[in-house]
């Protein structure tokens, strides 16, 4: 069963899933999907409410950002990278691996 369909994604808008317990940032950018830790390991912020471009995520409390792909933190304050979930994505259904 998936978890959300492809066409829920707006392409560079952060969309926040509850799976097992956990709080997921996902992303569309382009026909790609990613997935993350949605609390920003600086703070405790969501990063579904950040800003995306490229494939950065940026929080929107104190500006640190990730890479989508690796998790990695990329900019200050946050020196600490977050957990990234596989993505499958077939036709239009969408499911991330926990």
């Amino acid at each position: 069963m998936s978890d959300l369909n492809l066409s829920q994604l707006v392409p560079n808008k952060p969309f926040r899933l509850e799976k097992s317990g956990k709080a997921i940032c996902v992303v569309r950018v382009g026909q790609e999907v990613f997935a993350v830790d949605d609390t920003c390991s600086h703070s405790d912020a969501s990063l579904a409410e950040g800003d995306v471009e490229d494939f950065q995520i940026e929080c929107w409390l104190h500006g640190a950002a990730f890479d989508l792909r690796s998790g990695e933190a990329t900019s200050m304050p946050a020196t600490q990278s977050i957990k990234t979930y596989t993505v499958n994505v077939d036709a239009d259904s969408v499911t991330i691996e926990i």
